[in-house]
């Protein structure tokens, strides 16, 4: 079968046995350097991938997704709620209010951000029922004032089912400081666990309660809480909503709230990616060294090819294919180690903590109990496609320094 010139002596050169065994040495550790460089970008951004989808779950299945509110409290929210649903991004509508007050118990007090929901509806649009670790949500009776605090939030003051607490909240008044506190005292339903920071700053209570907290007359809500389909269009789908309802609706969404969060977790994901490509840059660099030496080592192959007719660019893509054939395997290699250790990169901690007997994750100091991971096809083509193109550039310059060989000079000693 016919081949180039090129591929054919390149491919030779590869698999040939050097006289010279520190060049095969430099040539496996840059073979391994790309492997384990690669193999490290696709676990740590697996593993990240799997935080990031970890707490979006958790956090965004927690806080709407976006709500719908009036200059003045609802009326009728299931008006609200049937004209959100006829958008084909909503999944579900239900009552909803947010206020902000301060949980005091026997002198302790903390900040803490209530909502109140309707115990019945929930469920269809936040995963509070699954995270349930005392008491019930449908323990949230109108008129009776029960809340359901996070796990931190009971750890922290040692509450339980059945304990009382005052809840604090602010009100504007005619008096000379513009605002008084208003105190209303509240019984613990219920205690949840989702294994994210709001576990320590939300409090959940009857929207009935909510309203009477608020002043509201009988029936009325502060707004409507929005579920959609795509986490990432609720801006554009809570807008299209309030626009259809008139100019007296306005729309809000979790990117105003939580939006920062999630888009640190994105730069560091980015920074920490580039920062891991520098191991497969510096395994690209040992292949300059690599093809540097067998040049150098081939100089008399080289002058002889000249003289039978080779053109520099045959010589130059010699090297090239010599080098990228380094580099192709150890990304391969990579490649294929790098999955297998990101699907079961959770197995692989979960044996360490069986054999060591120490808690690599533990519930009580992380969010999570173990190492959650998601492989991404994206994820792994661009580190692969990084590490083909680190691997053909390091080959450029020694190429080109072997097809600037001249074959007088190099055949004169020998």
């Amino acid at each position: 079968m016919f081949r180039p010139l090129s591929i054919f002596i390149g491919a030779r050169y590869t698999r040939a046995k050097r006289r010279n065994h520190f060049i095969s040495f430099i040539s496996l550790t840059s073979m391994i350097g790309l492997a384990l460089g690669v193999l490290a970008m696709i676990v740590v951004l697996s593993v990240m991938n799997g935080f990031q989808k970890e707490m979006s779950s958790r956090i965004l299945g927690m806080v709407p997704h976006a709500s719908i509110s009036a200059v003045t409290p609802l009326d009728d929210w299931k008006t609200v709620a049937d004209a959100a649903q006829k958008n084909p991004e909503v999944i579900a509508a239900v009552p909803f209010a947010e206020l902000e007050g301060m949980l005091s118990f026997r002198g302790a007090m903390q900040p803490i951000q209530l909502q109140g929901i309707d115990p019945q509806l929930e469920p269809k649009v936040s995963i509070i029922g699954d995270h349930m670790v005392k008491g019930r949500l449908a323990d949230l009776k109108p008129g009776e004032y029960g809340v359901v605090i996070g796990e931190i939030t009971a750890r922290r003051f040692r509450l339980n089912i059945g304990d009382k607490l005052a809840l604090i909240v602010p009100e504007v008044s005619s008096v000379p400081g513009g605002i008084t506190p208003r105190m209303k005292r509240l019984n613990v339903v219920g205690i949840f666990k989702v294994g994210a920071e709001l576990d320590s700053s939300l409090a959940l209570i009857n929207v009935a309660d909510a309203a009477d907290i608020q002043r509201y007359k009988p029936g009325q809500v502060q707004s409507v809480r929005l579920k959609v389909k795509d986490l990432y269009a609720a801006p554009q789908v809570s807008a299209q909503v309030a626009a259809s309802l008139g100019a007296d609706y306005r729309a809000s969404d979790w990117t105003l709230t939580q939006g920062s969060l999630f888009s640190a977790m994105k730069m560091e994901k980015t920074m920490i990616g580039l920062l891991l490509l520098l191991i497969v840059a510096v395994a690209a660099f040992n292949i300059i060294a690599t093809l540097i030496m067998v040049v150098a080592d081939k100089g008399a192959d080289i002058a002889i090819l000249r003289t039978i007719g080779a053109t520099p660019r045959q010589i130059m893509g010699i090297f090239i294919v010599q080098g990228t054939v380094i580099g192709t395997v150890g990304t391969l290699i990579g490649c294929a180690l790098g999955i297998v250790a990101a699907l079961n990169v959770s197995q692989l901690v979960g044996w360490i903590e069986r054999v060591s007997g120490q808690h690599v994750f533990s519930s009580d100091v992380y969010f999570i109990s173990n190492l959650p991971s998601q492989l991404q096809l994206t994820d792994v083509l661009l580190i692969c496609a990084a590490a083909f193109g680190l691997s053909f550039l390091a080959t450029l310059y020694p190429s080109w320094r072997a097809s600037r060989i001249q074959p007088a000079e190099a055949l004169r000693y020998e």
